[in-house]
């Protein structure tokens, strides 16, 4: 049973450790914070302050622990610990503990909102650079990498109805096969128009060679995006639609669903409606 010496003596170290965090600027909810987180450690504890030693530490975030207590719970005890250690000029008893690791929450990778995607291809369209524009709208609407879309030749354009992309692999097998929306076939028959001239390559530079993906991020940049962010635009849309996973790793040509999965959600729909839908 804790005496009123000790509940005395823990509450003036509590005191003096509040006023000396005051000196290190810290907030009034910091302190708040690990006035209270030390006012529970020494309660735990029940000797003098100067016995603390490393595996007292230990051994009372092993009983955290135990008690089935979170990481992000023990973690906050530990940090405030570490404080404490400093105050106490004992650094030493924070030394290489062991504790439960906190999980990190993986976010969806970056992507643009319905918002932002309007106002982009809004400019995009307002600087009237038909290639441009037909790159911008193919990787919104297929997701493919910008090395990918580097390499498209004219063959990779498969009609017959509708317009799909071959995405073909090291080899030159095909690797996939991306429905392109009514929009982006729109956007990419203006550009071929406008060019008015036969390459192999669909899209070219200013000196009529096969554009390079470094050229492509620098595009890009004037409009504060990069191309994985429209890569992983396409892929949020189609998740946020319901689509199933199985599905939009197949249009993503991911090898791990993993890597699908971290954008989070599933449904039902082919191909074809996939891309219709999401971009009608």
């Amino acid at each position: 049973m804790t005496s009123k010496e000790e509940i005395l003596d823990n509450k003036q170290i509590l005191h003096s450790f509040a006023e000396w965090l005051m000196g290190q600027n810290k907030s009034e909810s910091t302190i708040k914070t690990y006035t209270g987180v030390i006012s529970q450690f020494l309660q735990w504890f029940k000797e003098e302050v100067e016995e603390i030693e490393r595996s007292h530490v230990q051994t009372y975030l092993d009983d955290m622990e135990q008690a089935n207590k979170s990481a992000g719970t023990i973690e906050k005890h530990y940090s405030a610990i570490t404080i404490f250690s400093r105050f106490l000029n004992k650094p030493e008893i924070v030394l290489n503990i062991d504790r439960k690791v906190k999980e990190k929450k993986e976010e969806p990778p970056e992507a643009l909102n319905m918002l932002e995607q309007a106002a982009l291809l809004k400019e995009i369209e307002a600087s009237g650079h038909f290639r441009n524009i037909a790159i911008v709208y193919t990787l919104i609407h297929t997701g493919i990498r910008v090395s990918e879309l580097c390499e498209l030749n004219h063959s990779d354009i498969q009609e017959g109805g509708r317009q799909y992309i071959l995405i073909r692999d090291s080899k030159g097998d095909i690797d996939r096969k991306i429905p392109l929306s009514m929009a982006a076939s729109e956007k990419s028959r203006a550009y071929k128009e406008f060019l008015n001239m036969e390459t192999e390559s669909i899209f070219i530079s200013s000196v009529n060679q096969r554009i390079t993906p470094r050229s492509v991020q620098y595009m890009l940049t004037k409009y504060n995006v990069n191309p994985h962010k429209l890569r992983n635009t396409f892929c949020q849309k189609l998740i946020d639609k319901g689509i199933d996973l199985q599905t939009v790793s197949k249009l993503m040509g991911h090898k791990d669903l993993n890597m699908t999965k971290r954008y989070v959600g599933e449904g039902k729909e082919d191909l074809v409606l996939s891309i219709e839908h999401t971009f009608d």
